[in-house]
């Protein structure tokens, strides 16, 4: 067994580990950090098989957007007043395990993509100039009318998940725009005239 698939067991065989361990462990906190290192190695198995476009977009989107964020929510849900810093201790030991093993994983894929390829050299994407150069050419030349209706789809999905979640909370202040632009002057400024009263001992 050479080098490169071994290193494709053991990336796959950490995956499922820690994605074993995202759904039996208690703690939410380290379930979040099992997630991150779940999508990391499977994002290296999809570096060792050249598809390097889905393993770039899974550390990119997930582990460094989706994951993070969902890490700080649930750690800032989790902390309980007085306790902050008493509770963050003992996420360090999962938290620096995880790095290490993340760390071992890019060092095994730099030797395994010295040593050579995995699942052989049979790629159509290889004559493109790579898989990333195939995959943006196919997707803005023949697919790019489902690509700008998936884009539009989703701006319309982040509108409306707005609107569902805009609560209008009572005592508080808001603008009203158009009632801003229709004001007048004499909405704003009022001239009154006063006569002058003078009283008695006053100069």
């Amino acid at each position: 067994m050479d080098f490169p698939l071994l290193a494709f067991y053991v990336f796959a065989g950490v995956a499922a580990l820690s994605a074993l361990g995202v759904v039996t462990v208690r703690n939410a906190v380290h379930a979040a950090l099992l997630l991150v290192l779940t999508f990391f190695s499977v994002a290296c198995t999809w570096l060792l098989a050249e598809a390097e476009f889905l393993g770039i977009a899974l550390v990119l989107v997930y582990v460094g957007a989706v994951m993070v964020l969902f890490l700080f929510v649930v750690m800032m849900l989790d902390i309980k007043p007085g306790e902050g810093r008493r509770g963050i201790g003992r996420h360090v030991p999962l938290a620096l395990a995880v790095t290490g093993i993340m760390a071992l994983e890019m060092f095994a894929l730099i030797g395994a993509q010295g040593a050579g390829q995995v699942f052989g050299s049979a790629d159509p994407a290889l004559a493109a100039g790579g898989n990333t150069r195939w995959l943006g050419k196919a997707l803005f030349t023949a697919y790019l009318y489902p690509f700008e209706l998936a884009a539009v789809l989703l701006t319309v999905a982040i509108v409306a998940a707005i609107m569902l979640t805009l609560r209008r909370r009572e005592n508080t202040k808001h603008q009203d725009p158009s009632r801003q632009v229709m004001v007048r002057r004499e909405d704003r400024v009022r001239l009154l005239k006063m006569n002058a009263e003078s009283h008695g001992g006053e100069q």
